[in-house]
């Protein structure tokens, strides 16, 4: 219901790009964030939340339509709470991309910065995904519409993704843009046999239900992985799960790993579990250049194939490798930037957290016939030591991919105690690639500075910094 006192503004003109995806405009001095509408709209809004220096509204009615406008293209834009872009000319999302990382890096980080490489654009604005993730529920999200006709449905199980807000309930997704259509159509087919043959989806509140989740990979090798998520309590759930399994391998000879696991926990994350091959093989390739790589249900791999080359090239590119240097590759995962630069330096050594991901790495290293890296699993403030260095050798370039959450203040100490001749820090997130900067700006100025789009219709942007000491 909606709250006392919360106003409706009217013929409000949108003004700007905001943050995490919505626009913003100006009412009275105050900022009022609005998603999904564009810069140009003018519109009727409807405050939902009133605070002293921003509100935050929703579009009723639209006066105008802005030039920037591009028509959404996925029947449920608006409710899934993903692609919020859909509505923004895709070149005007990408300006809006170079923006975000200036601001960040200018205000943020408040360094000296030389001019900006352009951004560069995804050519698959959809269909780009190599890696979707789909949960079952026995709590179908019900829209605004499905509400107000207050209608008593018999079938509340869905499969979708989750909406913000609600941990417990799934939106029901028919049709995806995310991904090739071979993911729509074994989704849907999915949940039409499990509707048919009364399998029972999951209550995350009760932790109860067989299907759980599902996974789709696929590679630019044609290979395609899917794995699902049960949770078997008992000998007839396990042979509607393993009855299920068949049917998909029968009716989608596309797929070439198809897996599975039995996951009792709380929650759908499944490092911690075993994961069983029922066809195929357990892993699926990508290839970059003339490399291979392995990719498991475990791994990380960007989720952009292309561009993830593209980014990939960059660092590369800002690394400028003659072949004599010494390379550390800090938050390896699985060993793509670093065994993408070894044929260029003369040693690489990857660090990363994950252990799987570091047996991946060498396996990756292994199946290219590249015997010039090195791999080591461990937090990174307590792998990058001195005595580390000092073992294994003073870096000449060092590239970093952290998380989002950036570089620890140690691992950044460290990095200026290395003292390497150039820094490539390829990020996710500007604003704390921006704060990173801060902290090694005393010791290294910003070089070039180059933006990548890895995803499309969202406001995520990667971007790539290269660091030179002073």
């Amino acid at each position: 219901m909606r709250k006392k006192n919360l106003p409706i503004l009217e013929h409000v003109e949108i003004t700007a790009i905001a943050a995490e995806g919505k626009a913003l405009a100006r009412v009275d001095d105050k900022v009022v964030f609005v998603p999904y509408v564009v810069p140009g709209d003018i519109v009727d809004l409807q405050v939902k939340r009133k605070k002293s220096s921003y509100m935050e509204a929703v579009a009723i009615r639209f006066h105008h339509y802005s030039d920037l406008r591009d028509t959404p293209f996925c029947p449920h834009y608006g409710i899934c709470g993903g692609c919020k872009w859909q509505c923004l000319k895709y070149a005007e999302q990408l300006k809006a991309k170079q923006q975000q990382v200036y601001d960040n890096l200018s205000r943020i980080g408040k360094v000296e910065l030389p001019e900006f490489l352009p951004i560069l654009g995804s050519r698959q604005t959809t269909a780009y995904r190599n890696k979707l993730e789909f949960g079952f529920s026995n709590k179908r999200w019900l829209t605004e519409e499905e509400v107000r006709q207050d209608i008593k449905y018999d079938v509340m199980d869905a499969v979708g993704f989750h909406i913000t807000g609600a941990f417990d309930k799934i939106l029901d997704i028919t049709e995806c843009h995310l991904m090739d259509d071979l993911q729509n159509r074994i989704r849907n087919y999915i949940r039409d046999y499990s509707l048919q043959h009364k399998l029972s989806f999951y209550d995350l509140r009760q932790n109860t239900g067989l299907l759980r989740s599902m996974m789709l990979r696929n590679s630019n090798t044609a290979e395609f992985m899917l794995l699902i998520q049960f949770r078997i309590d008992t000998p007839q759930q396990r042979q509607q799960a393993l009855d299920l399994l068949q049917d998909v391998a029968t009716h989608f000879p596309e797929i070439t790993s198809l897996l599975y696991v039995d996951n009792h926990k709380a929650n759908d994350t499944f490092g911690d579990q075993e994961v069983h091959c029922f066809k195929g093989t357990d892993f699926i390739y990508e290839t970059m250049e003339d490399l291979k790589f392995k990719v498991g249900p475990k791994s990380f791999y960007q989720t952009n194939t292309a561009q993830a080359y593209e980014l990939y090239n960059v660092a590369r590119k800002f690394a400028g490798l003659t072949g004599n240097e010494l390379v550390y590759d800090l938050y390896t995962g699985t060993g793509t930037i670093a065994n993408f630069v070894a044929r260029q330096a003369r040693k690489v050594i990857g660090i990363e957290y994950v252990p799987e991901a570091i047996e991946d790495a060498k396996v990756n290293s292994s199946i290219n016939h590249i015997d010039n890296t090195l791999f080591f699993a461990g937090d990174m403030k307590d792998i990058l030591t001195a005595d580390f260095i000092a073992e294994h050798g003073r870096p000449d370039v060092i590239i970093t991919d952290p998380p989002r959450a950036g570089m620890h203040a140690d691992v950044v100490e460290t990095i200026k105690r290395a003292a390497p001749r150039k820094i490539v820090y390829v990020s996710c997130n500007p604003a704390t690639q921006a704060r990173d900067l801060q902290l090694l700006d005393d010791t290294y100025k910003v070089a070039a500075v180059q933006p990548v789009d890895m995803f499309p219709h969202t406001q995520h942007v990667e971007n790539v910094v290269l660091l030179e000491r002073r």
